[in-house]
């Protein structure tokens, strides 16, 4: 049979347009269970967040350390090599894993793990020494870390994996794409509300419920872009662990492999030496730590530096130096790939350090508004009409 030129196609008539109502519905079923799947979790993350953004601000407010002694100015500085020399000897049953240069203050920090010859219950250690001198600092790490420090690192696991490492970390990734998803559906179902409403109004007349679900859509709209780059940025840093080891893996361990390996002596070559190397590979860069040869990352014979910008952004952006720990030569300067380029871009948009204290208030201001939207949604979601 024949279609008259004025009649509906076969397509469309096969194809009815989807009423308001029910794209309204669809919408609101994706906000309801996206938002009851992640609140709690993100209220953890909100919660335990907001002190990270004070970080260096509350480890320096709890943990009062004694300030750097005054030394003259043409004291000769002993070279890492001493220091590396003196902690080995001291603590004989660990091993040094990382040498940490501290680009703000003249500390050396030196990271050390039970080695092989170690008791059992033997724990990690943390020293620090003075560069310009050679001393231990006063406050000695291996006595213990300050409240601060525990403090900051309580929150610190609880806001990237919830003490569940790895899986924790991928679960609340998971989490804070379904935040980005409660974000986006909310503005969906605000988009009709605001025809009828003007912007900001606040029935603080009518039942409690009511005037809750003001300002629940209020703070959710006035914090659109700032709510959804949390959540955005929040997934990709959970993803730093397995894209770093991907890193190691692939670009690492095959510029390592492409050097014909040396013979070198029982012990690494010079520290010292590995630090100049890598300052001259990386001109107008910081090398601030060294990660000693380590096969569980791949990397038996090489030293492993990073080196990152001066400016409060460029501070974030690392790029990794491989100087051969048998004969001291530069192996390769690694430029970091595009997918962990991004992983070092989201952080500091993620904590908001890069500009001071006046970005922190921000911050944290914004933060408080999240947590206020989570929880109004909490109870809206407990008070709901049948």
């Amino acid at each position: 049979m024949r279609l008259s030129a004025g009649g509906p196609s076969p397509a469309r008539a096969a194809a009815p347009r989807r009423s308001p109502a029910r794209r309204g519905k669809a919408w609101y079923l994706v906000h309801k269970w996206s938002s009851l799947a992640c609140t709690l979790f993100m209220l953890v993350v909100c919660v335990s967040g907001l002190p990270l953004i004070f970080h260096d601000d509350v480890v320096g407010w709890l943990d009062t350390r004694p300030p750097w002694p005054s030394v003259a100015p043409d004291t000769p500085a002993p070279p890492l090599d001493l220091l590396i020399a003196r902690t080995r000897q001291d603590y004989p049953a660990h091993r040094i894993v990382e040498v940490e240069v501290a680009g703000d203050s003249p500390g050396v920090v030196m990271a050390l793990a039970p080695g092989p010859g170690a008791p059992d219950g033997a724990s990690s250690i943390r020293l620090e020494y003075d560069a310009r001198t050679g001393l231990p600092r006063q406050a000695a790490s291996d006595a213990g870390e300050g409240p601060g420090v525990r403090f900051m690192t309580l929150m610190t696991r609880l806001h990237i994996d919830l003490y569940a490492r790895l899986p924790g970390q991928l679960y609340l990734g998971f989490m804070a794409l379904l935040f980005a998803v409660a974000v986006i559906s909310g503005i969906a179902l605000y988009h009709p509300y605001m025809r009828k409403t003007p912007f900001g109004t606040v029935r603080g007349d009518r039942a409690p419920r009511l005037k809750w679900l003001d300002l629940h859509n209020l703070l959710g709209v006035v914090t659109l872009v700032w709510t959804l780059t949390m959540g955005i940025t929040g997934a990709i840093h959970e993803l730093a662990v397995p894209l770093f080891r991907h890193w190691l893996s692939t670009d690492v361990q095959a510029a390592a492999a492409a050097r014909t390996p040396a013979p070198g002596g029982p012990r690494p070559a010079s520290v010292q030496q590995a630090y100049a190397i890598a300052k001259a590979a990386a001109p107008g860069r910081v090398v601030e730590s060294l990660r000693f040869p380590d096969a569980s990352l791949g990397l038996p014979g090489h030293y492993l530096l990073w080196a990152r910008g001066e400016t409060p952004l460029a501070a974030h952006l690392f790029d990794g130096i491989l100087v051969d720990a048998r004969t001291g030569g530069l192996t390769a300067v690694l430029e970091m790939p595009w997918y962990l380029r991004v992983v070092q871009f989201s952080r500091p948009l993620h904590y908001g350090n890069t500009a001071g204290l006046p970005l922190k208030l921000i911050w944290a201001a914004l933060d408080l508004a999240a947590i206020a939207i989570l929880g109004s949604g909490l109870y809206l979601w407990r008070k709901r009409k049948n």
